[in-house]
């Protein structure tokens, strides 16, 4: 145990809190966590994804250093440290099952004994989406809600579903994965994951961006936030493959409610801020597709912003429905 998180361990009587980490290909984001889901203190570092995954455990270790150093960490019991990580997380374990190349040998890092040996904290673990839709079912938008469904769409498209609070992430891990949904809109489209007509292949901010610039859009425009301006100024084309992206969501949306018949669905990610031309669009999808007793259902934007993964992450030992303890 690394000299400064010993100093943050009180007495039992103290405050209760965790540590909330969201680990993402570019960037690791910390947070210390009370049991309100409130955010006392939080710090950020680059994700060293080129220099492997040792490094990226001691980027988190030097952050939750910091962090129990912080003033707010007085006083306060510490449950554990949370995170929300890239790729297929066994969440049982804490070890990273698969991942993509983002971060040099990720796929394998046993989160738990990795971090235990840096932090003396117990490490449990989640995909970085989940621990999303876990912020948001604890103190968020879909709070309170018994079966609920969060559609992240922004750089790429992930999703969780959640039932009594807790994250569904299925039998081999990989639950969640719903831009790998087949969309009718992205026919012969090349997704990331090497196949075609994905939702995420279409759908996802990019994908929006090329499938603009394909459809023969102004080179000039370079990337989804000046296509989403251009498009509020009133150009047809990027109209046209905003309104797409934002249909594919929907259409998707409406399918997964026909089958999980959830109380809300709620959208997070950065098309969500793209404004009404890609919202409308959405419910457009979402009413083509959704059978009649789900017309009315409603689809909401996350409240908890860039603290939700956060949030998520250190509920995995503070959220009641989570919480072992």
């Amino acid at each position: 145990m690394n000299k400064a998180t010993a100093q943050m361990r009180p007495e039992e009587s103290g405050r209760i809190a965790a540590f909330g980490i969201d680990l993402g290909g570019t960037k690791i984001a910390a947070g210390l966590i009370d049991t309100e889901g409130s955010v006392l203190a939080s710090a950020s570092v680059p994700t060293p994804a080129t220099e492997g995954a040792e490094a990226v455990l001691d980027a988190v270790a030097g952050l939750v250093d910091a962090l129990g150093a912080a003033p707010e960490a007085a006083g306060l019991r510490i449950r554990g440290l949370g995170m929300g990580a890239a790729g297929v997380i066994d969440a049982g374990n804490a070890r990273v099952l698969s991942a993509t190349d983002t971060i040099l040998h990720w796929a394998g890092t046993d989160l738990s004994a990795g971090l235990l040996a840096r932090t003396g904290l117990a490490v449990r673990a989640v995909n970085d989406v989940h621990a999303h839709g876990l912020g948001e079912a604890w103190c968020g938008a879909a709070a309170g809600k018994a079966n609920a469904l969060l559609l992240a769409v922004g750089t790429g498209i992930g999703g969780s579903h959640l039932l009594g609070g807790v994250p569904q992430t299925g039998a081999h891990h990989v639950g969640g994965h719903m831009g790998h949904f087949a969309s009718p809109l992205a026919t012969g489209v090349r997704c990331s994951c090497g196949r075609t007509g994905h939702l995420e292949a279409i759908a996802a901010g990019p994908a929006i961006h090329r499938n603009y610039l394909r459809l023969g859009g102004d080179p000039y425009v370079a990337d989804t936030r000046e296509l989403t301006a251009l498009a509020h100024a009133g150009d047809l084309l990027a109209i046209q493959t905003l309104r797409t992206g934002g249909r594919a969501a929907g259409i998707a949306a409406g399918s997964l409610a026909n089958i999980l018949d959830p109380e809300l669905i709620v959208f997070s990610g950065g098309m969500t801020g793209a404004g009404d031309l890609w919202w409308d669009a959405v419910r457009e999808g979402f009413a083509a597709e959704a059978i009649d007793p789900l017309q009315q259902l409603e689809l909401v934007p996350a409240t908890l912003g860039n603290d939700a993964a956060l949030i998520g992450a250190a509920g995995l030992f503070l959220a009641p429905q989570t919480s072992k303890d």
